[in-house]
């Protein structure tokens, strides 16, 4: 939906490889049924993300923190390449929330969440949201016909020259919505405008949660490692101080000693945790990406991603951090020997 406004056959999207499996696999063969494309580079390799970038591009994409592996983007740096580049900077925000970063302040044009997540917080709504900051000039230049242009699909209308910071909103509603069908239900907005409602007292709890089971995690000997950039050990913890200084959300991943085995016998064994896809749910969740979310994708895919077949990604929820530790013990003891 967020792409839809800028691109046309032939155009691409530059996106980092650390996406979600589903992003990737959508951004892979779903998108070119519309004739785009997408060119996949290491986000970190700032010079290889302006290289990637050509006559063809429209977007680059990122996610502030990468699902599942923990990577978190540099978001004022590749701004400041999709600047030069004159195409907006789009990040997935899903898995930090609003609360934890705000990625227009650090220059992005537009940001999409699944309102599955985080936001709602229970699990119970399949919905996304698309913000535009209202910041880019689309008639820049010759890049963006839907908004700089007299739109055929909407009696001509020239959007950005009559709605200026709304061009893109309301092209994505006059069309997008129209011609896509992608209608949130009455029912699911109400239950998102719902968990918003409690959204911060919620995050808090997860990022407070989630760095003290990071930090048993870590200093356990049956884990090889532990992906939270909350931790001084990880490589992120320096750009986490300037990206998402509330927390680094509650979600990373932890690889096991033994493997693939050992992964799905502490998923058979855990009992507190549920064995979900989803994310940022009240309740605790765990998921085995490389059998699941992002079985679809090759080997090396799954590592770049962050998804080896020896890791387990955990969604930190918000019981008492005493019950999920403890359920992570007994069910490392079970699957670690």
């Amino acid at each position: 939906m967020a792409l839809f406004p800028l691109m046309r056959p032939g155009c691409n999207v530059v996106a980092s490889t650390r996406l979600y499996g589903g992003t990737i696999q959508q951004f892979t063969n779903t998108i070119r049924t519309f004739g785009w494309s997408a060119k996949f580079v290491d986000s970190d390799d700032l010079a290889a993300v302006e290289a990637a970038c050509d006559a063809h591009t429209r977007a680059i994409f990122c996610e502030t923190i990468a699902n599942p592996g923990g990577y978190i983007s540099d978001l004022p740096a590749l701004a400041a390449i999709a600047d030069r580049a004159g195409v907006p900077l789009i990040v997935d925000n899903t898995t930090v929330s609003p609360y934890l970063c705000r990625p227009i302040e650090h220059g992005a044009t537009l940001v999409v969440h699944s309102a599955t997540k985080y936001l709602t917080g229970n699990g119970t709504v399949t919905g996304g949201i698309v913000v535009d900051s209202g910041k880019f000039d689309w008639s820049a230049s010759e890049k963006f016909p839907a908004l700089s242009q007299p739109e055929p699909a909407y009696h001509d209308l020239t959007f950005h020259a009559a709605l200026g910071a709304m061009a893109f909103t309301f092209h994505s509603i006059a069309v997008g919505l129209r011609d896509l069908g992608m209608t949130m239900n009455p029912q699911g907005a109400h239950y998102t405008l719902m968990g918003i409602e409690t959204l911060g007292l919620r995050m808090q709890r997860h990022v407070e949660n989630a760095q003290k089971v990071a930090e048993w995690l870590e200093a356990d000997p049956r884990v090889e490692f532990v992906t939270y950039a909350g931790l001084k050990s990880s490589p992120y913890h320096d750009r986490a101080a300037q990206i998402v200084p509330k927390g680094a959300g509650g979600l990373f991943t932890l690889a096991l000693k033994g493997g693939y085995d050992a992964c799905v016998k502490l998923i058979d064994n855990l009992k507190l945790f549920s064995h979900v896809a989803n994310l940022g749910d009240t309740r605790s969740l765990v998921i085995h990406s490389a059998s699941t979310t992002h079985r679809q994708l090759s080997p090396e895919a799954q590592i770049k991603a962050g998804a080896a077949p020896d890791v387990v990604r955990l969604s930190i929820g918000i019981e008492n951090v005493e019950d999920i530790i403890a359920d992570l013990d007994q069910a490392l003891a079970a699957a670690v020997v």
